[in-house]
């Protein structure tokens, strides 16, 4: 099958485009919509579009579109006023969660409020302005770096820099003076297409050509 995307309308091409870039890095992503950092106003949604950018400047990506009213989604109306956002790396075991918080709610409630309070809870996040989900074992602490708007509806590209990285200590060792992340207890969770998630196969290695 050959598929001319000329042929294809928006929605079609997003379809065939996540069904077949995979698996997709998930950015579960908390912002506030207080410059005052209250909690009750914490924002948590998952992005399929994401990426890393570069490491210097270190930046991440995240591509976000509208919600169905045509509305900006809240993480990037709250990202434009603070200028602040944790992105963090969800487990497998945490698909249910995820998937709750990609809930279209109006502007300033939280998706936290709508799960179980042991289920997710935030704790503070050190030399960051604002905190971090206890259940998650990596999260970084960005600032707003650009955004560039694409397309007619538009979609936009948000760049961020990494300020601050937190590593729980069961996921990582140390070897040959690098700090090693542990993929295999991560048990990251991977996006598919339509209503599909994944996590990873035991980690392998290559060694590259020199």
């Amino acid at each position: 099958m050959n598929i001319n995307f000329a042929d294809h309308n928006a929605t079609q091409r997003y379809h065939l485009m996540t069904q077949t870039i995979i698996p997709r890095p998930i950015a579960w992503a908390l912002t506030n919509s207080n410059i005052d950092g209250s909690p009750e106003s914490l924002n948590l949604a998952p992005f399929s579009y994401f990426t890393a950018i570069s490491s210097d400047p270190a930046l991440l990506m995240i591509s976000v579109g509208k919600k169905p009213t045509g509305e900006p989604k809240d993480t990037l109306t709250n990202l434009l006023k603070t200028r602040k956002i944790v992105i963090h790396i969800a487990s497998e075991n945490q698909a249910d969660l995820v998937t709750q918080t990609a809930a279209t709610l109006p502007h300033g409630e939280s998706e936290i409020a709508l799960v179980d309070n042991e289920a997710l809870t935030t704790v503070p996040f050190e030399h960051f302005d604002l905190p971090r989900l206890a259940q998650c074992d990596i999260a970084y602490g960005c600032e707003l770096y650009e955004i560039k708007e694409l397309g007619e509806i538009p979609q936009t590209l948000i760049f961020v820099e990494v300020k601050q990285l937190y590593v729980s200590s069961k996921i990582s060792t140390q070897h040959d003076g690098r700090i090693k992340i542990n993929a295999d207890i991560v048990k990251p969770l991977a996006r598919l297409g339509a209503n599909e998630y994944s996590g990873i196969t035991t980690p392998f290695k290559k060694a590259r050509p020199k």
